[in-house]
């Protein structure tokens, strides 16, 4: 068991997954400097309006952007192991809970959904005619990889951090994925009908 700051957000930040935050807010700028300083970890838990969702990930700064004037500054941070809070605790300015590590249950090597979402990604880069940087179809966390280069709702991206095997993850992320990629084209389709539709009109 272990005494961690928590940063309490409406985002989800999986593992491996990099992302900008603006600490602005008093006690997260102390929480924000002090893992700076001492080159440790926060968590990052999503806030919802119940409560903080029980599984978060532990986030370390990799990047001080910009600081400000004001004491604001400008971060990259990177996910890293995920964490299950045991317990809210006291004494800080900013939240903090006894945290304990939330491991996977399932550890047999998932090939075939591995192959699946990848092929999924490698579809949707194409609907988008994006070439984004592709992970390895044998890393051993294919599914967060693959999740962390598409935008998908926090709700989502939360479910994805409380399963416990590759296998149920990969399959999760195949189907968001194709998910995503069929409303792409839906939304694709629509604008060009609305593009003809406009030109019609203006003759």
């Amino acid at each position: 068991m272990e005494e961690l700051g928590l940063f309490p957000l409406g985002m989800v930040l999986l593992p491996t997954e990099r992302v900008p935050l603006h600490i602005f807010e008093p006690r997260y700028r102390e929480l924000l400097r002090e893992c700076i300083d001492e080159e440790r970890d926060f968590g990052l838990v999503l806030a919802e309006d119940d409560g903080l969702r029980p599984v978060g990930t532990r986030a370390r700064v990799t990047e001080l952007l910009e600081e400000f004037d004001d004491g604001r500054f400008n971060v990259i941070v990177t996910g890293g192991e995920r964490f299950r809070i045991a317990g809210l605790t006291e004494g800080r300015s900013f939240t903090t809970a006894n945290v304990e590590p939330f491991a996977d249950e399932d550890a047999e090597p998932p090939a075939d959904e591995a192959t699946v979402a990848l092929a999924a990604f490698r579809a949707l880069a194409q609907i988008v005619e994006a070439e984004p940087e592709e992970p390895s179809l044998d890393s051993p966390q294919l599914a967060f990889e693959l999740a962390a280069r598409v935008a998908l709702p926090p709700p989502m991206k939360q479910q994805l951090l409380e399963l416990r095997s590759e296998r149920e993850r990969l399959r999760l992320v195949a189907e968001l994925l194709d998910a995503t990629g069929r409303a792409t084209v839906l939304e694709q389709e629509l604008a060009e009908r609305a593009s003809r539709n406009g030109s019609r009109v203006r003759r």
